[in-house]
């Protein structure tokens, strides 16, 4: 592609609104523009890397055996309405004049089609894949096409007879992602997920590490421990029991509300005191006790609470209930309320908790003894630092990027919709159910992230739009003029992907810095003096090695450093 032919609009300086390296230089090197908030239009160059992330993507589904589909964007609101998942928080964007879905994900659309054509175990396994444009109903779209609301992804389903289908499925599909990954050139690491609106039993997803990243990940730098901060655990002592046990007794603490102001006014430490914290789950009240300054993760809290709608109750609701404030609330003779506690409370004794009214707190709660619970779960948010569940190092929490995510289903999506099949005795079973998702754009913007430099991005060749940049540094020097085009020639015709800068004009320090903001693998550089010696420079963009090679010999050293 000749550059004074084609629509790549550069730029030199970084837009105000574009906060991470990736999406800056996506927009600065002209691969794409924002049509509105979380919307964005793919130009040539972009569009030319995302084609090549699809292709590996392709090869490697359909060497697991994978059957690529094309599914409706516009989905009936009935279908999701079965599937409980129509009222999801910024998970779809409906048109409610016409009932109909602009679909997020298609496990609706996958269990309709099956429940139409499986009808024995002699019918599955399937592997059904599609590559396709989904929406997301997202609240505050921000960094570029990490958090859109319109995206291109790869969703496939695997439909299996048995869990033990379901498992050969969903290692398929880890197989498969990891070669993906690899053959884009990135640096990637998987960790343990929560499933969250997809439901299921299990998830794995893929990260890279990242600064820019809005998930929170753990990992073990020993052992290789690693997961979601959403559902990580490690082995922090419980608080366990402390001596025998004490009868129950007030405190006065007059004008304490806080942990911490409760731990420096009775000298306590913090694994000695149970934190209450108060939510209603569909409507009904719920209480959460923890150790001290744990803090409570959400999502753990949803999972506990087998989902459901939950939000945390305020002050003034709260008081209409108990008679106290937040910050005296305890589990000792509350009534009207579920209790549930955070495992590092199982079975402890002598805490200190509120007493459920103001200015006073009660001492020497047993659990065992005094508060009727509906469980003990995982509850926490753990911290850097704390010990490793598996080898007890130090774990360390950091900042990634989502690439991709699987699931196991399992019998979710068919009991909703009746997806059923008959097996070997006749008998009517669910089909079991697998769902696996990567982000095409994400590939791009990832391997952005994780290869530029302070001139632009450093492309790998597997998803480089182009493998070569020809840079013309004079288009008014006849002898460059027609040595550049004989290169562009012999390089397009060993079927190189070669872009030419043969922009008149443009001088050379404008185009050299264009060729490092694109990042083409190898720029060749046409100029006056190499020339005189029948040679033109290569340049290698990711470690700026430079060598003279001959024209004759070109196309033959591209290939061997492209090859290496």
């Amino acid at each position: 592609m000749r550059f004074s032919k084609a629509f790549i609009p550069t730029q030199k300086e970084t837009p105000a609104d574009a906060i991470i390296p990736s999406h800056q230089l996506m927009l600065r090197a002209g691969l794409m523009r924002q049509l509105t908030a979380g919307v964005y239009m793919f130009l040539p160059l972009g569009q030319r890397a995302l084609l090549k992330a699809m292709q590996i993507v392709r090869e490697e589904m359909d060497a697991i055996g994978g059957q690529e589909f094309l599914y409706p964007a516009l989905n009936p609101e009935s279908l999701w309405i079965q599937t409980g998942r129509r009222d999801i928080p910024n998970f779809i964007l409906s048109i409610k004049e016409r009932e109909l879905v602009l679909a997020p994900t298609h496990e609706e659309v996958v269990a309709w089609l099956a429940a139409m054509h499986i009808q024995s175990y002699k019918d599955l396994p399937q592997i059904w894949y599609q590559i396709q444009t989904k929406f997301r109903n997202e609240p505050r779209p921000r960094s570029g096409v990490l958090r859109g609301r319109q995206f291109i992804m790869k969703d496939s389903y695997t439909l299996d007879t048995s869990w033990e289908g379901l498992d050969k499925g969903y290692d398929l599909h880890a197989q498969a992602y990891r070669n993906i990954f690899t053959r884009c050139g990135l640096k990637f690491f998987e960790v343990g997920a929560s499933s969250g609106a997809m439901g299921g039993t299990g998830s794995q997803e893929f990260m890279i590490e990242s600064e820019s990243g809005e998930d929170a990940v753990v990992r073990c730098k020993k052992c290789g421990y690693a997961a979601n901060l959403e559902i990580a655990t490690s082995s922090i002592p419980l608080a366990g029991r402390l001596g025998a046990s004490k009868p129950t007794a007030e405190i006065h603490t007059p004008n304490v509300r806080t942990i911490d102001e409760l731990a420096s006014f009775l000298k306590a430490d913090h694994t000695r005191l149970a934190k209450s914290l108060v939510y209603r789950h569909n409507g009904q009240p719920v209480l959460i006790l923890m150790v001290g300054n744990d803090q409570l993760n959400e999502s753990k809290l949803s999972a506990a609470l087998a989902g459901g709608e939950i939000k945390a109750m305020d002050a003034q609701e709260l008081k209409a209930l108990t008679g106290a404030d937040a910050g005296s609330i305890g589990p000792v003779g509350l009534r009207r309320f579920r209790i549930i506690a955070d495992k590092r409370l199982e079975s402890a004794n002598n805490l200190i908790g509120g007493a459920n009214k103001n200015d006073y707190h009660l001492g020497n709660i047993d659990m065992e003894r005094d508060v009727t619970l509906d469980g003990y779960f995982d509850l926490r948010t753990i911290e850097d630092g704390e010990p490793c569940p598996t080898c007890s190092s130090p774990l360390k929490i950091s900042n990634a990027i989502e690439l991709g995510h699987i699931f196991k289903l399992g019998t979710k999506y068919s009991e909703s919709l009746n997806v059923t099949f008959l097996d070997e005795n006749g008998q009517v079973k669910p089909v079991v159910m697998g769902s696996y998702g990567i982000g095409i754009e994400r590939i791009v913007a990832c391997a952005i992230e994780q290869s530029r430099d302070e001139k632009g991005i450093i492309w790998d060749k597997a998803l480089a739009p182009y493998l070569v940049h020809i840079i013309a540094v004079n288009m008014n020097n006849k002898d460059i003029v027609l040595a550049s085009n004989q290169v562009y020639k012999a390089l397009t015709e060993a079927s190189l992907e070669t872009l030419f800068d043969d922009r008149p004009n443009v001088t050379a320090g404008f185009k050299f810095n264009d060729a490092d903001l694109l990042g083409m693998p190898l720029q060749i550089i046409v100029g006056e003096k190499g020339l005189r010696n029948n040679q033109v420079e290569v340049k290698i963009r990711s470690t700026n090695e430079r060598k003279m090679v001959s024209k004759e010999d070109l196309v033959s050293e591209v290939r061997k450093l492209l090859a290496s």
